[in-house]
This record gives C-alpha cells, sequence and structure tokens, in this order.
C-alpha cells in the first residue's frame, strides 16, 4: 500500500512538472516557499562573481520572488547604486520591498511588467540578470531581446539556471537562444547541473 501511495505520489510530481514545462508561467505567490529556500550552486556569492555589480551601477532583476538576490544585490550597488525589480505579481514585489524596508534598505525600485514588454528606455541598465525565471517566459526571445535593448552595450546580462527547476533553461539551449537575440556567451560557471551564464550583445 505505502508502496503505491509512493509511486502514486512520484508520478504525480513527474506530471506536474512535465506540464508546467509545457506551460511556462511564474511561480504562484503562494508556493513562494521555492523562491525562499537556499539555492544550491546558484548562490550569492556566485552571482556576485559573474555579474560584477558595481558602487553607482543601476540594475535590473526579473523576477525578484521574495527579495533572495535583490536584497543583496543592493547593497553591492552602494553607494549610489540602484536595483530596479521587475515582476508579473505584484505580490512579490510587495514581499520584497517590506523585507528591504525591515533592513534598511531604500534603493530597490519595484515595476509591475511582464518581461517580453519591458517598460524601460533604451540602454537603461548597466547590468540585468534573471535567475530560474528565463523558462518561465513563455516567449524567451522576446525577453532576451528586450534585455538587449535596455541594457547598455558594455553592459552585462546574467542568466542562472539549476537542475531540479522545471522549467531549467539548459547552457546549450540558453547559447541558441541568446544568439538568436542578437546576444553572446561571454563567460560561463558551472556545468550541466547548474550554470550562471553571462550574456552581452553580439
Amino acid at each position: 500500500m505505502i508502496r503505491r501511495l509512493a509511486a502514486a505520489a512520484g508520478a504525480a510530481i513527474v506530471g506536474a512538472a512535465l506540464w508546467w514545462r509545457k506551460n511556462p508561467s511564474a511561480c504562484p505567490y503562494s508556493q513562494r516557499f521555492w523562491v525562499e529556500a537556499p539555492h544550491p550552486f546558484i548562490t550569492r556569492e556566485r552571482l556576485r562573481e559573474i555579474l560584477e555589480p558595481r558602487a553607482g551601477e543601476r540594475v535590473l532583476e526579473i523576477g525578484p520572488g521574495t527579495g533572495y538576490y535583490a536584497l543583496p544585490v543592493s547593497g553591492w550597488l552602494e553607494p549610489g547604486g540602484r536595483l530596479d525589480v521587475l515582476d508579473v505579481q505584484q505580490e512579490m514585489l510587495d514581499h520584497t520591498l517590506e523585507r528591504a524596508g525591515k533592513q534598511g534598505i531604500d534603493n530597490i525600485v519595484p515595476t509591475l511588467a511582464d518581461a517580453r514588454s519591458l517598460p524601460f528606455a533604451k540602454d537603461t541598465f548597466d547590468a540585468a540578470y534573471l535567475i530560474t525565471v528565463l523558462g518561465e517566459i513563455p516567449d524567451q526571445g522576446a525577453a532576451l531581446r528586450e534585455l538587449r535593448r535596455v541594457v547598455k552595450p558594455a553592459g552585462r546580462i546574467v542568466v542562472g539556471e539549476l537542475f531540479g527547476d522545471p522549467h531549467m533553461v539548459t547552457h546549450a539551449a540558453l547559447r541558441n537562444r541568446a544568439t538568436a537575440s542578437g546576444l553572446r556567451v561571454e563567460r560561463k560557471l558551472g556545468g550541466r547541473l547548474w550554470h550562471f551564464t553571462r550574456l552581452q550583445p553580439a
């Protein structure tokens, strides 16, 4: 009986993961525990290494969740820097800003919008990043083209991915989509199970 229940539960999880992969969408706020858990391999320290944030820069994060990366990144941009966080769910933005306020962080600016149509002017940002988010966007090419538009020509775009995420975008797939969007791979950390990939205009 226990084996049958375990097998049924396993099949349900696999089925849900396959459905979610074929039907990309943002992680619902009601399931935010997934984005609040520790992120093995795709750590904050590795993000800092590949993003190379500098004081005074303006940086964009797409899909901040509840601020796992946003809170430390905002500090790396001080003094004088600004982190814009963009999400399709107001609840995620509110949660991130509430946490920031409790920590005395005042350089995070929220925007409710879709990554496929960014409400920013050309060459606005010094850098941008999105971590375990690209695969949730129904049109990844549109999102990458928009990032290319709003990030300065010498800027950096970092994509982070982790095995186990049903929306994981492999490095090979990312390279192909980036090339088609006018971007090139400039640097990579990681291997087949995880990667941080830095893109720049081709």
